[in-house]
Parts: structure tokens; sequence; C-alpha cells
């Protein structure tokens, strides 16, 4: 047989497998805490501010063939915030802001995703803060790197309406909106 006709089918066949592969739905679960990040910003006394948490636990359950189907849960440790400075950190503990004696973790549990197209989703869930919980939107990116996916999104918070930053902290030395961006990592399943 002539190698010529060879070489053509062989081409056919792996153009069809690479179209394949790359319709395939691809499922993540689990969240990988050490690749991923907890990061916000907000404005005190007029100057922009950032900070981070450090501890969170995630689960995931994220099938691209199936969003409407997903299913996600954080849990946020709030004694692991660092908002740049010790004496930030500690007041931030205290039972006007986040309460951690009371209120150790914030927890995201989701209850709805919608595919908005181009790898583009919105997760509706309840999010719940010293007690207080609220459903929220969250738009949410995700991109595949290499077999890993990075769910990346953000959504602003109002503090008063999770009554942080109470008593002598609730006038305007620090912004009530609270801007949370996330970089969630997990593997392929």
């Amino acid at each position: 047989m002539n190698p010529r006709f060879l070489r053509f089918p062989c081409l056919v066949a792996m153009l069809a497998l690479g179209v394949c592969v790359q319709g395939v739905a691809v499922e993540y679960s689990d969240v990988n805490t050490k690749a991923s990040t907890i990061r916000f910003t907000y404005s005190q006394m007029g100057t922009r501010a950032y900070g981070t948490f450090s501890k969170f636990v995630g689960n995931l359950d994220f099938d691209t063939a199936h969003p409407e189907a997903a299913r996600a849960h954080l849990s946020i440790e709030l004694a692991s915030i660092d908002a740049g400075s010790e004496d930030a950190n500690a007041e931030l503990q205290k039972p006007a802001w986040f309460d951690t004696t009371r209120y150790p973790q914030a927890t995201f549990e989701s209850t709805r995703v919608k595919n908005l197209g181009d790898n583009r989703y919105l997760i509706t869930g309840n999010l719940t803060l010293r007690g207080v919980t609220r459903s929220v939107e969250v738009p949410v990116l995700l991109k595949d790197e290499g077999g890993i996916g990075i769910f990346v999104g953000e959504l602003t918070l109002k503090r008063n309406e999770f009554k942080i930053g109470e008593g002598e902290w609730a006038d305007s030395f620090v912004s009530n909106e609270i801007n949370i961006q996330f970089r969630m990592v997990a593997p392929q399943r």
C-alpha cells in the first residue's frame, strides 16, 4: 500500500479525535486550597486597602456538560484574616466586626448555577456571615489550564447587611462596600 494514502486517514482520525476531545465535558471536584486565593479590597478613610484570608475549605462538584447541577461549598476561617497589620487583624476579630468567638466561619453554599456561555457562569448561593444569611450572585469565569480548573470571580458585599463594623465603626471610616475576589483551583475528576 502507498504510504501517502496511509497518512491521510491517520490525519483525519487525529483531527476527529482532537475535535472530540475538545467537545468533551470536563468534571472538576474539590478545591486545592494551597493554590487558591481569597482577597478583598475596601476603602479606609479614603485610602484603598487590601487583605486576604489564608484558611478555607472548598468542596466542588462541577460538570461543564451540566453546570445547572453543580454544587459548591466554601467555609472560611475568619481568624485567618490578614488586613495588613496585627492591630487590624486583632480588631477585626472583636464583637463589633467578625466576632470570631461566636462566629468563627463564614460559609457560602450554592443554590443555582446558570451557564452564561463562553465559560462564564452565574453562581447563586447563600452567604452566611456573623449568623446572617443573604442570597448572593457571583459571576465566575472558568479557565482550564492543563486539566486544572481555575474558577475566577468576585462579588461586592455590604458590611452593614451582615452587621460587620457596628458601633463606633458604623460611620464612614471604613467603606460599606467590600469587594471580594477569589481564584479557586480544582483538578479534573
